[in-house]
């Protein structure tokens, strides 16, 4: 995945899996993952405060919070305790409707 100038890592032209969208709870907002859409540039481009890392999954820089929904897990920095209830949204992409503290 490439980054963009603004920091947001730019669309891919590679299909990344299958749309799905996020719930930010506390906003009461809805944000569309589509499939060539990493999470973490549609939360960095809705303004959410996510450090993006290596963008590879590999260091947990961009580790979040979720507290529904089922996540296809991609990365390789967290372990299965940590799995329950964060992803890292630079490579994992849920496989249904997900919902976030924020």
């Amino acid at each position: 995945m490439s980054q963009s100038v603004s920091g947001v890592p730019a669309e891919s032209s590679v299909r990344l899996g299958e749309p799905f969208c996020i719930w930010l709870v506390w906003s009461d907002r809805w944000l569309e993952v589509g499939s060539h859409q990493s999470a973490l540039s549609v939360l960095l481009a809705a303004g959410l405060p996510i450090e993006p890392g290596c963008l590879t999954g590999g260091c947990g820089e961009c580790a979040t919070e979720y507290v529904e929904g089922d996540v296809e897990h991609r990365d390789a920095c967290l372990n299965a305790a940590e799995r329950q209830n964060t992803f890292c949204p630079c490579v994992s992409r849920a496989t249904g409707d997900l919902v976030l503290p924020f």
